[in-house]
């Protein structure tokens, strides 16, 4: 099986282009790196390409009622559509999954003299998995798209320098399916796995991860013998599965915040008990624990580190996408504990 190396970049679907990267520029400080539309020959849609660090973000918006872009709007709402993924050979990537049960998106092309080879197929919900192998030899990145002189904050301050993961929200009864879907399709690994119950909701959580270590997916499915909760009103709102969150990897988390709140990035706020109990439950932290509270940052641990982490308020009309930003000192887990002690902060106010 063709092994998966990373995230090549993730397209959403918008109904402003312009508007969303206005807001990514300057809330988060990505740049534009290529534009494209009906003048540089895509049809039909008006693309941009953000970058920062090694995240690469494509937003398309359909300029017809008809293009999958706007149809996927209409459904949805802005959102993630495709994640592109790196691989040394998209062709029989492409054949592979096939074979393997998976439904074509697109044919495998051939693009700029061969130095670009891309194909898709089906992946959850509407989301599309595209594979995308590059030579390396050159700047272009996608047909349609012009290369532009990067224009934003200075990339030797990058805040942001990688996608950690994606988080996905799946109907109840679909978690194993797409599980297993990963593995026998993709070459995925199940590294993870927990039932959260907290306040009388609860769900099932499941993390697969490419063999490379570079991609990971943290799929969550509602618990519904219990009453509703974050999950089902993410179901409801967006229509189905989709991606509920990206994390973002920053390496200085409690610089990253104040800056992004400057730029006007809303973050969610953390009760002032939540601090209060964090020695007693993870002891030396190795950040200081008033620094956490000032930022509003979360801490958890796992056997291999500490992770500090912290959402946004979603901008979402409803409310469905937001962002996280996470700062890893050894953790290789999610900070799943953090849900229970929000929660018991929250009840202890």
């Amino acid at each position: 099986m063709v092994k998966i190396e990373g995230i090549d970049h993730v397209e959403f679907y918008v109904g402003d282009v312009f508007q969303t990267a206005f807001f990514l520029r300057t809330a988060f400080g990505f740049r534009t790196c290529g534009r494209g539309g009906p003048e540089t020959g895509l049809a039909g849609q008006r693309s941009m390409l953000l970058g920062q660090g090694d995240i690469r973000i494509l937003l398309t918006a359909g300029l017809s009622a008809d293009h999958p872009a706007a149809q996927y709007v209409s459904r949805h709402g802005d959102g993630v559509a495709v994640v592109a993924l790196e691989t040394s050979d998209a062709a029989l990537a492409f054949s592979e999954a096939v074979e393997a049960g998976s439904t074509a998106a697109e044919q495998p092309a051939e693009q700029f003299a061969g130095a670009l080879v891309t194909a898709a197929v089906s992946g959850f919900g509407d989301v599309g998995y595209r594979f995308v192998t590059r030579d390396g030899s050159g700047e272009r990145f996608l047909p349609g798209l012009t290369p532009v002189d990067a224009t934003g904050p200075d990339p030797s301050g990058d805040t942001l320098t990688a996608l950690d993961h994606l988080a996905v929200c799946l109907p109840s009864g679909s978690l194993t399916d797409t599980v297993d879907y990963h593995r026998d399709v993709l070459g995925f690994s199940r590294i993870f796995e927990e039932h959260i119950e907290v306040g009388g909701q609860a769900m099932n959580s499941q993390v697969v991860q490419s063999t490379s270590g570079k991609v990971t997916f943290t799929l969550i499915e509602p618990d519904t013998s219990l009453r509703p909760g974050q999950i089902d009103e993410f179901l409801q709102a967006h229509g189905g599965a989709g991606v509920q969150h990206l994390a973002f990897l920053t390496q200085d988390i409690l610089s990253a915040v104040p800056r992004l709140r400057n730029q006007g990035v809303e973050f969610l706020e953390t009760p002032d008990s939540y601090y209060d109990r964090l020695p007693e439950r993870l002891g030396d932290l190795g950040l200081p624990i008033e620094a956490l509270r000032e930022t509003d940052v979360l801490a958890d641990r796992d056997s291999w580190g500490h992770i500090f982490q912290i959402f946004t308020r979603s901008m979402h009309t409803r409310r469905t996408l937001f962002f996280e930003l996470i700062d890893r000192h050894g953790a290789q887990t999610f900070g799943s504990g953090n849900i229970k002690a929000l929660y018991e902060a929250v009840a202890r106010k």
